[in-house]
């Protein structure tokens, strides 16, 4: 049974840094477009970094120059490093693998992101 697990998720004070994880089970890393979304109450659900394979990477404009996404197909993880973190990044985030050809979509549960002083 395919799994995404995140980790590393937490409170953090404004200004600080966190570094989630993202390791995939029962799938083929390097077949599938690995994507960390973000959730607030009551917003949609957004699309904050994307990493192909090859890696071409999209950042959404609010977390581009702090946020950096990488990716490791030989351990299947993918990575998050969230650098001078603002209160507005408090959310969920939530890790996405798309599959290449079909656009099939797997979801981790979510790590709890607080940016609070």
């Amino acid at each position: 049974q395919v799994q995404l697990v995140e980790s590393g998720g937490g409170l953090v004070q404004p200004g600080g840094s966190l570094r989630l994880s993202c390791v995939a089970s029962e799938i083929i890393l390097n077949q599938y477009r690995m994507n960390w979304y973000r959730q607030v109450p009551g917003k949609e659900r957004e699309l904050v970094a994307s990493i192909d394979n090859p890696a071409t990477i999209n950042i959404v404009d609010s977390v581009k120059g702090r946020f950096t996404i990488s990716r490791d197909n030989r351990r299947r993880a993918v990575y998050l490093e969230m650098n001078s973190l603002k209160p507005d990044d408090t959310g969920v985030y939530y890790c996405n693998a798309q599959r290449f050809w079909d656009d099939y979509q797997y979801w981790g549960q979510g790590t709890q992101v607080i940016v609070s002083s």
